[in-house]
């Protein structure tokens, strides 16, 4: 009794909340969960079918409860997408509730980013009190690229959930010690591994750390409780695995993203160390085998990695604020006791920042810019927390030094960022530095409390002007594709050029500002790539742009949208295809009879024929075209046993590959059927050979 009374002494209970916050906290709380819930909702269907990849999956599962398990791309259980499926479910679960439309698969994404908010804000809260909370909720919400991932319907928005998750568990962890915290820590982890595997990962180092240093409990027990939290991970993520590793092969779909039908194979390779190393076996090309600051397929490695045109505008507006008030904060907390709640707060946030952004800064695989999410949390809850501990000290002359360089260092983050938009809000960039330099030579002196107050409050609206610009650019604009990006087209920004892919900001011709590539600029291999929707289209690989062919969306089934293409396109290894209204009525006649109405080569080709007809359309070889499924000889098979109607020529990446399993089945159906062409796309019925 007399040992557990002892320890319990050492733990820094919470701040006391101000009692005069009280009146305005929960008020100040519902404006800025009711802001962010209709920020997030208004003008939801502009993004359309969004990533037709994952789209598609959702139209498959909503009718097919082992393509709802599994995360098949099409509802005859072909092949699964490139992740593990957790992320699909709610949007599929909606999908079965209202209907297979934009909004309806894309609300759960957008409730997903509320919850993150209120629950960053609860996290820190808890720790900080009330002003950080809702100062960190606020800089998530208004994040350009959180505001794109929690209204678009890839993996990361219900990942950022789980990482907050995982974070508010092990807070509660240090603050008595109870198992239970450390094992709902482990459970939230495993539940991020089945949204999008290893990636969740990179909060581990920070939760254990925080924990292994701050943990109320002796050493001993300490080790032996992140134990437990390691083992509730393999629990939260391992039941599923054991299930669908074991279920028979013949059974079940296959494995999307890897060579050998192995989810083991997906985690490990493709999903796994190949995007650390670039070794990314049925990827679309090399990755980074190069040295830092070199210039690959996903643009340059390096420390400075995040502030460049591509990554930049989605994040990096508060890294530096975000990094100089952790330090300041830490030094504030220099000599608390070692279970201060505090310095375990920033360590854990901090940790996070740090790890994932170093991470992401040389990792030489495939790297999209949208990743960046993953950083909002701390980022946020850094500034938050930074700016409240700080202001809290201001009476010391390097206190106030450490806020007015923060702000400073925003103000120059603000202004680079925004200048490589020549075009958008051109006056923004001058009010903030002109009204930046004034507020931040305020805060280098003691003033009345009036105008403290005011000076502080002028330097959060000027600190998250750039952001929240971005942000409202990015909830007004459509986006489309699996590369998609917050805010305006920007000079050196991701685009496709001539020969594939550019992340490097060369020099390569641009259309207004920034979105590089001409007409016929293409994907290695030959697909094509570059701006299809004329002079005012945006980043083809879904940058901007408002879809044709999505229900609820801007445009109609075969329409033209910004950054789109006239329907009736095969699609292609980037954008999904948008069958116009005579190929879908061709292609839904008689589709009940047969288990797949077509087949394509690539998901994206495939996606917008199957949300079309809500038919099964097999995707050969999987996202990229390059996995071995099926092959040759199954293909051959599902045709003689009548499964597939229609073959849809052109398409995915795979089928331009000499020797793949996509290009041999390519060539087969050329040899021995007679292609027909239907506005523009080339179909083979493959219940009728060719006569010899």
């Amino acid at each position: 009794m007399t040992a557990t009374f002892t320890e319990r002494q050492v733990v820094s209970p919470p701040p006391a909340a101000d009692p005069r916050s009280s009146r305005w906290e929960y008020p100040a709380l519902a404006a800025l969960l009711i802001g962010t819930a209709i920020a997030y909702l208004w003008n939801l269907s502009v993004n359309g079918w969004a990533n037709s990849f994952y789209a598609a999956a959702v139209q498959a599962g909503s009718v097919s409860w082992k393509a709802f398990f599994f995360g098949s791309s099409d509802a005859a259980n072909s092949i699964t997408v490139d992740k593990t499926p957790l992320s699909l479910w709610p949007m599929e679960i909606s999908v079965r509730i209202f209907g297979l439309h934009s909004w309806s698969m894309l609300l759960p994404q957008a409730l997903i980013g509320v919850a993150s908010v209120a629950l960053l804000w609860a996290t820190v809260r808890r720790v900080f009190g009330p002003s950080a909370g809702l100062l960190a909720g606020l800089a998530l919400a208004v994040t350009p690229v959180a505001a794109l991932m929690f209204r678009f319907n890839n993996p990361d928005a219900l990942l950022v959930l789980l990482m907050i998750a995982a974070t508010w568990a092990m807070t509660r962890a240090v603050e008595d010690g109870r198992w239970r915290w450390l094992l709902y820590t482990g459970l939230f982890i495993g539940l991020g591994f089945l949204t999008k595997q290893l990636q969740v990962l990179l909060v581990v180092p920070a939760l254990a750390l925080t924990y292994l240093v701050a943990g109320p409990p002796k050493l001993g027990k300490r080790i032996a409780q992140l134990f437990a939290a390691g083992a509730a991970m393999l629990a939260g993520a391992g039941w599923w695995l054991l299930i669908a590793e074991f279920w028979p092969a013949d059974d079940r779909p296959y494995f999307g993203g890897s060579q050998h039908n192995s989810i083991v194979e997906l985690t490990l390779g493709y999903n796994g160390l190949g995007r650390l190393n670039g070794d990314e076996t049925g990827s679309v090309g090399p990755g980074g085998e190069l040295p830092a600051g070199g210039n690959g397929m996903w643009g340059s490695t390096g420390i400075t990695r995040m502030f460049e045109p591509q990554q930049g505008g989605q994040i990096a507006w508060l890294i530096p604020a975000a990094l100089i008030l952790l330090a300041a904060a830490l030094v504030l907390r220099g000599r608390a006791a070692r279970t201060d709640q505090q310095r375990a707060g920033l360590l854990l946030w901090g940790g996070w920042l740090l790890v994932t952004g170093l991470v992401f800064s040389f990792m030489k695989g495939i790297f999209h810019q949208y990743y960046t999410v993953a950083l909002a949390p701390a980022v946020a809850a850094l500034v938050g927390i930074g700016v409240v501990m700080l202001w809290r000290e201001r009476e010391k002359l390097w206190v106030r030094a450490a806020l007015a360089l923060a702000l400073g260092a925003t103000i120059a983050t603000a202004w680079m960022l925004l200048t490589r938009s020549n075009s958008f809000q051109p006056w923004l960039r001058w009010t903030v530095a002109a009204a930046g330099v004034a507020v931040t030579a305020l805060l280098l002196v003691r003033l009345p409390r009036r105008i403290e107050i005011a000076a502080a409050t002028a330097a959060i609206v000027i600190g998250l002007a750039g952001p929240l610009a971005y942000t409202v650019d990015t909830l007004a604009t459509g986006h489309e594709g699996p590369i998609p990006s917050a805010g305006p087209n920007v000079r050196g920004g991701f685009g496709f050029g001539p020969g594939g892919p550019r992340g490097d900001g060369g020099a390569q011709p641009m259309n207004g500002d920034g979105a590089q590539g001409g007409p016929n600029g293409g994907i290695p291999g030959g697909s094509t790539g570059g701006n299809q929707g004329g002079p005012n289209g945006g980043n083809q690989g879904g940058a901007r742009g408002n879809p044709g062919g999505a229900p609820g969306g801007a445009n109609t089934p075969g329409g033209t949208g910004k950054g789109g293409r006239e329907g009736g396109g095969a699609g292609n290894f980037m954008m999904a295809s948008k069958p116009s209204a005579k190929i879908t009525a061709l292609l839904s006649a008689n589709g009940d009879e047969y288990t797949w109405v077509a087949a394509a080569i690539g998901s994206n080709s495939a996606a917008g024929f199957q949300l079309a007809t809500q038919l099964p359309v097999m995707p050969v070889g999987g996202f990229n075209g390059s996995d071995p499924s099926p092959t040759l000889e199954q293909f051959q098979r599902y045709v003689a046993d009548g499964d597939i109607h229609y073959f849809i020529g052109g398409g995915g990446f795979g089928s331009n590959r000499s020797g793949s399993h996509s290009s041999e089945i390519t060539k087969w159906v050329e040899d021995h059927f007679t292609s027909q062409e239907v506005d523009g796309v080339t179909l083979y019925d493959l219940t009728a050979p060719k006569t010899r």
